[in-house]
């Protein structure tokens, strides 16, 4: 394996499915990242193996934190991609989590290690979580699309063919780089609101959970994430009520999402375009009001 990569040590593992979820582009209200904790936490993980930053990231971009150990010493975190293992209760087969920070640089050498790391541990589906900001209401469950590139694993899980052309993250790269393996692979996407964008989106991440759970036909406990949903909608709803023209705008999303069946959900590629769109508005300084500023 490459100096880039530091293992811990070497974890015998039960033909691993690899779930991974990165921070940054794919993450909108880091519903990905949220749902990827949690299940790192739910499942008892125990890292394993790191990617070393140095070369990956660009520090002036995505810059190490400060924080204090016992409000006395200042310690440096840097932006970290860790590997996980679990043996989650009822699927049957371990777990191989990867969860960390879309890497500013050198992305073909990242997925290689990863890759790598897929193939040392006999991986054979990874699924990748991401989150997307669309049209959708905060008091409604997440809409979650499920796209895959090969032809027989869409048909055996009930997934999609992903027609999407435009601008891609890690994710979308990751995917390529083990379609190039032949290893299969599974895209989640969760929607979550754009006018509340930055807020942490439980929601999001219980959907994800959720649909995960029935990919992999594994019971996830969810229970902690729909308690924070209760919370999380009350207070948003609460912040929303402030501004005349969001509380109208949520009100015609609610209309929307109950005549939307739910064979009509909001496609990955869809999501997609939305969040190249949302992008572009936002460079224009054209967007909506993100209420979660008043949180």
């Amino acid at each position: 394996m490459s100096d880039e990569l530091h293992v811990d040590h070497t974890p015998e593992l039960d033909r691993p499915v690899m779930i991974a979820a990165f921070r940054g582009w794919n993450d909108g209200a880091q519903g990905a990242s949220l749902a990827g904790g949690y299940l790192a936490k739910t499942w008892n993980a125990q890292q394993f193996a790191t990617i070393e930053p140095e070369t990956f990231f660009d520090f002036q971009d995505t810059r190490p934190m400060v924080s204090l150990v016992d409000g006395i010493t200042r310690r440096i975190d840097w932006p970290e991609n860790s590997f996980y293992n679990a043996s989650p209760p009822g699927l049957g087969r371990d777990a191989l989590l990867l969860l960390g920070v879309e890497p500013n640089l050198r992305w073909k050498t990242f997925t290689e290690l990863v890759v790598g790391v897929a193939e040392q541990h006999g991986v054979d589906l990874v699924v990748t979580l991401g989150a997307l900001l669309a049209d959708v209401p905060h008091t409604r469950p997440a809409p979650v699309t499920g796209t895959a590139s090969d032809p027989d694993l869409v048909t055996r899980l009930g997934l999609q063919t992903s027609r999407y052309e435009g601008p891609t993250g890690i994710v979308g790269v990751v995917h390529d780089a083990f379609r190039t393996a032949n290893i299969d692979s599974v895209s989640l996407w969760a929607a979550v609101p754009h006018y509340v964008s930055l807020a942490p989106s439980p929601r999001a991440a219980l959907a994800l959970c959720q649909r995960l759970g029935d990919l992999l036909e594994c019971r996830i406990d969810t229970t902690e994430l729909e308690q924070a949903v209760d919370s999380y909608t009350e207070r948003v709803t609460e912040a929303v009520a402030t501004d005349e023209d969001t509380a109208e705008y949520v009100q015609e999303l609610e209309r929307r999402a109950e005549m939307i069946d739910e064979d009509d959900l909001p496609s990955g590629d869809s999501l997609a375009a939305e969040l190249t769109r949302f992008l572009r508005e936002r460079d224009e300084q054209d967007e909506p009001p993100d209420v979660a500023t008043d949180q």
